[in-house]
């Protein structure tokens, strides 16, 4: 890329739900910017675009958007040397608020300026790459039920717990799972399967397993309720940060996971808030190549 070029690509959808609730967002970062950044909105596939910036030799690329799109560039960006930032300007946010990533538009733009570069590593979930958490049974579809609610009256956080419930009280039946952990072997019926790699969204929910990210190791929950009744005191006990591991649900923390619903060729599955209709069996492992993040500078302590 010639020297007088941005070295920084501002990737946002004009035509998402989060451009149309937080109009201007992207402008206010991009003043912060300046000739640095260059903004490419698209429509689509971000991990397209992404990979397209990366031919193009930015040397950080920006997702301006939720969970979903972060995911997406992350994707592309993943083993390229290009770093990932984050404009994070979805409903949850939940991997920039794991990066400590300001939710201001202004501010996150001036701590990716300012911000250094970090290596992670990501899950995939049949080679795709996710961030958060992915999920089979009832999560995906309650992700169906919040988007009909967002595409009639706007995306914001108090109409996707209220979308939760709804899905709830119209429980469907439980998938009989075929799940290999490592080496292992486990046969279960359960309602829902959910792997996290967020230390910071489990520690939202008072959920174990931080340290297991840590140790580059995937969290794996099974639910034990079967019924809407057991579900909906699952989901207070969520909300409450009192869930009891062991009783609640079943934890572990392998590093390779498998899964094989008995019946079914394919599965809904919601992968970092995006529902998504996969082959089975799914296949969930590290990926082979690190991911170059932009952090926020530290914090200086005035009395340090």
């Amino acid at each position: 890329m010639p020297e007088d070029r941005p070295e920084i690509c501002v990737l946002s959808n004009p035509r998402s739900g989060t451009a149309q609730r937080n109009p201007g967002a992207v402008d206010r970062a991009m003043a912060v910017f300046g000739p640095r950044a260059e903004l490419r909105p698209f429509s689509g596939d971000p991990a397209d675009e992404a990979a397209r910036a990366v031919r193009d030799g930015f040397r950080i690329v920006v997702a301006a958007g939720g969970d979903g799109s972060v995911a997406g560039v992350a994707h592309a960006l993943a083993g390229t040397g290009a770093a990932l930032g984050v404009l994070p300007l979805g409903t949850f946010n939940y991997f920039a608020r794991g990066l400590k990533m300001p939710e201001d538009p202004e501010a996150a733009a001036r701590a990716i300026l300012d911000g250094q570069r970090h290596d992670i590593a990501v899950g995939t979930l049949n080679g795709r790459v996710f961030l958060n958490n992915i999920a089979i049974g009832i999560y995906p579809a309650i992700l169906e039920e919040r988007e009909a609610t967002y595409a009639r009256f706007g995306r914001y956080r108090i109409l996707a717990h209220l979308a939760s419930l709804r899905t709830i009280l119209r429980f469907q039946t439980p998938h009989r799972m075929d799940i290999y952990q490592d080496q292992t072997r486990h046969r279960i019926r359960t309602p829902m399967l959910f792997v996290a790699r967020s230390a910071y969204q489990l520690d939202q929910f008072g959920l174990e397993g931080g340290d297991a990210i840590s140790d580059d190791r995937f969290v794996l929950f099974l639910a034990h309720q079967q019924t809407r009744l057991g579900f909906l005191r699952l989901a207070w006990k969520l909300i409450s940060r009192r869930v009891d591991h062991g009783k609640d649900i079943i934890v572990s923390t392998p590093r390779r996971i498998a899964v094989a619903v008995r019946g079914r060729r394919r599965i809904s599955v919601a992968l970092d808030g995006e529902k998504l209709r996969m082959q089975l069996p799914l296949r969930i492992r590290l990926n082979d190549h690190l991911l170059q993040v932009i952090l926020p500078p530290a914090k200086v302590d005035p009395e340090g």
